[in-house]
């Protein structure tokens, strides 16, 4: 069993303490000046076709853990999937807990209004911060204003206040929300490159003990001393190859659309877009397996080929953008809850792992599969790493899979 002890005793090879924000020390970023890079993301989607959250003269405050430290930050706001204008009055941000605030401007403007359909980054923001920091982001939001644009799952408790509080160090909440609003991105100025971690709710963190940062991808910059940013760009229900269909009349209809666009209509805006881009790590196709039958039709069945497809996809737009690839091998999910499972999708299963495995098309293999399979029924997680629903890891699970990722993977050439 693997525990945050054993993360860090994996990681002894690195060396002692964190390069200092700006600056490197090691072969994960060796040589490079500092730019602006990734700390943390969060993935954006519209919502399902029911009344939306409505906010007006409310403030948000979201917490966020960084995965890279650096002299100063930008965020990066959102109203992808808005049909009207969205009205910024005033957003702040905060090391947790201390005296840091500072003011967060857009092109030189305390407020402003974000176009539907497009994000907004903010100016540099001159706030010292380490990896393993978290930060306290506030947005204000003057007007009436549904919430079209959000990360639903985030496992991480954040809150909301009335009036205008940016600026305050405590807030009295008036709701608590297990999602991000209208938030997409933290970048610092720092010299390690990115890791963009791209995948489902098993990369999002489902079933992980809210506002702990267990998330694999949380536990791998753990590793890596924070030394590289580590953007997070899994959304729980995510598919390789479709987009959200529930059939009509399926009880998924009130919630596919948190489950977001499919990886190969992302992957401009959630892989090369996040600054720093430098490694790409997938971990896809369950949901393409189970989905179809459960929460979308049974039309969109996939074959191995077709995963392997996108694979490849995937494989190839990254290194045309001068990224380096590694495939992560799907977990077993023999007798899960969710009903994904049969014998057909496990032959699927296993031919996508021995593609990713054998086929030298990926940069390099991580094998989560190996890493959290029971060794009597390799087909099923182990006891001691399954959430419960035979499908999604534990936290202990997260930490073995974190600990699975060669540390090699991501030393500059």
């Amino acid at each position: 069993m693997v525990s945050r002890r054993d993360i860090l005793t994996a990681s002894a090879g690195a060396a002692a303490s964190a390069a200092l924000p700006g600056t490197t020390n090691d072969e994960h970023g060796a040589g490079r000046a500092a730019t602006w890079v990734a700390t943390w993301a969060a993935v954006p989607t519209t919502i399902p076709p029911t009344e939306p959250l409505v906010l007006a003269n409310q403030t948000v405050r979201h917490v966020v853990h960084t995965s890279l430290g650096g002299d100063r930050l930008r965020i990066r706001l959102t109203n992808e999937f808005g049909d009207t204008p969205l009205r910024i009055g005033e957003a702040h941000v905060a090391i947790r807990g201390t005296s840091t605030d500072r003011r967060v401007t857009f092109g030189g403007r305390e407020a402003v209004t974000v176009p539907a359909g497009a994000p907004v980054v903010s100016d540099p923001v001159e706030l010292r911060i380490g990896g393993g920091t978290d930060l306290e982001i506030s947005v204000y939001l003057p007007e009436r204003t549904p919430v079209s644009t959000l990360a639903a799952f985030a496992f991480q408790d954040n809150v909301i206040a009335s009036g205008n509080v940016t600026a305050d160090r405590e807030i009295t909440p008036t709701a608590v929300i297990q999602q991000y609003l209208f938030l997409s991105g933290v970048s610092v100025s720092a010299s390690g490159g990115a890791i963009v971690a791209l995948g489902d709710s098993i990369t999002n963190g489902a079933n992980t003990v809210a506002n702990a940062n267990h998330r694999w991808p949380d536990l791998l910059a753990e590793r890596l001393r924070y030394r590289n940013g580590v953007a997070n760009l899994g959304v729980s229900g995510n598919r390789l190859l479709h987009d959200p269909n529930p059939p009509d009349g399926n009880p998924a209809v009130a919630y596919a659309n948190y489950f977001g666009h499919s990886a190969l209509r992302r992957f401009d805006r959630d892989v090369l877009a996040q600054p720093g881009a430098a490694f790409l790590i997938v971990l896809l196709g369950v949901n393409d397996l189970g989905h179809p039958g459960t929460s979308a039709p049974l039309d969109e069945v996939v074959t191995a080929d077709d995963l392997i497809w996108g694979h490849r996809q995937l494989v190839t737009r990254a290194h045309v953008a001068g990224l380096r690839a590694y495939g992560g091998t799907i977990l077993p999910f023999k007798g899960d809850t969710l009903n994904f499972w049969s014998e057909e999708n496990e032959r699927k299963r296993g031919a996508l792992n021995d593609w990713i495995r054998r086929s030298g098309e990926y940069d390099g293999v991580i094998d989560f599969d190996r890493a959290v399979r029971d060794p009597a029924d390799p087909l099923r997680l182990a006891a001691a790493y399954d959430s419960g629903d035979h499908l999604h890891p534990n936290d202990t699970g997260m930490a073995a899979m974190a600990v699975a990722i060669p540390l090699e993977l991501f030393k500059r050439r």
